[in-house]
């Protein structure tokens, strides 16, 4: 019987699906039956429907109690801080056509 293993290889992180469960296998049984899933993002478009008419959608969010006066949060999905944006957005918008920006989360004004 085999284990499934997902990995984030970025994160650093991977769970056995059979220790969630509460299935606990001995640990030479696990080594030898785990596979690892890798996920590969393909060039392609992240917004094909929503608000397709603007150059690049970014939505602004207030928030009264914040550190810092403003934080980017990506949605692009490729930004090498995520969760933070890290202008990876521009290079996939040219690849693809897409019109995605990130979430600007401000520090509302008192």
């Amino acid at each position: 019987m085999a284990t499934t293993v997902a990995c984030t290889l970025g994160a650093g992180f991977c769970y056995d699906k059979s220790r969630i469960q509460g299935v606990m296998k001995p640990s030479s049984v696990a080594l030898r039956s785990r596979r690892v899933v890798l996920v590969r993002a393909e060039a392609q478009s992240i917004n094909p429907a929503i608000r397709k008419d603007e150059e690049k959608v970014v939505d602004s969010v207030e928030v009264a109690e914040l550190s810092k006066p403003l934080t980017p949060y990506c949605r692009c999905w490729r930004s090498g801080t995520f969760p933070l944006c890290d202008g990876s957005h521009v290079k996939h918008n040219k690849a693809t056509g897409d019109n995605v920006g990130p979430l600007l989360v401000k520090k509302q004004k008192e």
